[in-house]
């Protein structure tokens, strides 16, 4: 849907009049879908690692917008936390019991100030398939991630499926079924 490129990270090419209007539209439909995702969440997960049995996680993300003074971004911070299963976190030291990511949203792409498997910083090009979901599509550090995300319900849920590959083999799957525990404040 994007019709503008990028020429390294955080430029955006402007073309023409009628081609940058479509960017403003997606960007601002962006927006609003992110917007829509601000506030807490209680995520209930079921990971499949390569031929183990499926393990069952609950975790919470607080999802927010952070005020800045460049009006052409938009910027989130995502933080979650697990308050039990400490042992998944033993097994899977890859994986975070808490953390927090940063990131910029610019045109179709996600700009994260780090990874949730990795430390290293990220773009994750997005495609809408409607108002309700977006598809994030991220390379960093050997892995490979896709991510369905889609708001259900008016905003009460998300469901979210994600694949990552490591080195070209599927590694991880991933099913949240996530519940909105306070409502978004815009």
């Amino acid at each position: 849907m994007a019709i503008s490129h990028t020429s390294g990270i955080g430029r955006t090419t402007k073309s023409s009049v009628g081609i940058d209007r479509l960017r403003i539209d997606f960007d601002s439909s962006l927006r609003r879908w992110f917007g829509r995702n601000i506030g807490l969440w209680h995520s209930k997960r079921q990971y499949f690692f390569d031929e183990e049995k499926a393990i069952n996680l609950e975790m919470y993300i607080n999802v927010s917008k952070l005020i800045q003074s460049d009006l052409e971004f938009e910027s989130y911070r995502f933080n979650w936390w697990c308050e039990d299963q400490k042992d998944f976190f033993i097994k899977k030291p890859n994986y975070k019991s808490e953390g927090e990511i940063t990131a910029r949203l610019q045109g179709h792409q996600l700009i994260r100030d780090c990874a949730y498997l990795s430390n290293s910083s990220g773009i994750s090009n997005i495609r809408q398939v409607d108002e309700h979901e977006l598809i994030f599509e991220s390379n960093y550090d050997d892995w490979h991630v896709l991510e369905h995300t889609r708001l259900i319900d008016q905003d009460k849920f998300r469901s979210r499926t994600i694949y990552s590959w490591f080195n070209d083999k599927l590694k991880i799957v991933e099913n949240h079924h996530e519940i909105r525990v306070n409502k978004n404040p815009n």
